[in-house]
């Protein structure tokens, strides 16, 4: 089942000190092309534009004293006043945020606009934090800034946008989709390195070829991610209650 088309493209406002670091990643491959059909919209505001000061001051020492430095609140707090419009997510990419999955893509593939926000330094002023509407990460490490965080999550979502993907039942059949990794690949040759393909995916018979696949899902998904499957046998136990 496809999703259905939004009216007009999804738009992305990511907030960052670092703005030159994205458009190598985000003009090329799918999103690039989902941005040069104007389906999915990228746009950039670097928090150093409202600041008061000569030298642009973004970041101050912390309170009760450590090392390192924190994002003021009140660049910030502007900059997400600029571009946050009615009905906006704005999502704070944060190494104590929600761990991000292929479910929480889906649901953001679905929003009008989306708005990412960078930490960087130490983190934010958490009085900023009032104006987020939910924290994200990619895991329990911690990195530089939030800008790699938010390429990653712009690739996740754009690529779920109606009419990026040329086969949008794709999406639907890849890993994590329904709890389970993907399925194994093969292509040409039929034989490499003395190693076939396997004979099933060569019959025609569509229905063997299904029966193999899901199977197959099922063992890479006990081989390499078994918590996986815990996780969908304690949904199952939720339902049956």
């Amino acid at each position: 089942m496809t999703q259905r088309r939004r009216h007009g493209p999804l738009r992305i406002d990511i907030v960052t000190l670092f703005p030159e670091m994205f458009e190598p990643v985000l003009s090329a491959s799918i999103v690039g092309r989902a941005r040069k059909a104007g389906l999915v919209e990228v746009a950039f505001v670097n928090p150093r534009d409202f600041t008061e000061d000569r030298h642009r001051t973004v970041d101050d020492r912390p309170y009760g004293g450590g090392a390192g430095m924190v994002l003021m609140a009140e660049p910030v707090y502007r900059a997400l006043k600029q571009v946050r419009r009615r009905g906006a997510r704005v999502v704070y990419l944060s190494p104590q945020g929600k761990r991000f999955d292929q479910r929480l893509a889906r649901e953001l593939s679905r929003a009008r606009h989306l708005v990412l926000l960078c930490g960087h330094y130490e983190g934010i002023d958490e009085r900023v934090l009032e104006y987020v509407d939910a924290e994200v990460s990619l895991g329990d490490f911690v990195l530089t800034g939030g800008e790699i965080p938010a390429m990653a999550i712009v690739d996740a979502v754009a690529r779920l946008v109606p009419g990026v993907l040329k086969k949008e039942d794709a999406a639907l059949q890849e890993s994590f989709s329904e709890g389970l990794l993907d399925f194994p690949q093969f292509t040409r040759p039929r034989v490499w390195r003395r190693r076939a393909v396997p004979d099933v995916l060569l019959s025609g018979d569509h229905r063997r070829i299904e029966e193999w696949r899901r199977d197959a899902q099922r063992r890479a998904t006990q081989k390499k991610r078994p918590d996986l499957l815990d996780k969908r046998k304690l949904a199952a136990s939720d339902r049956i209650r």
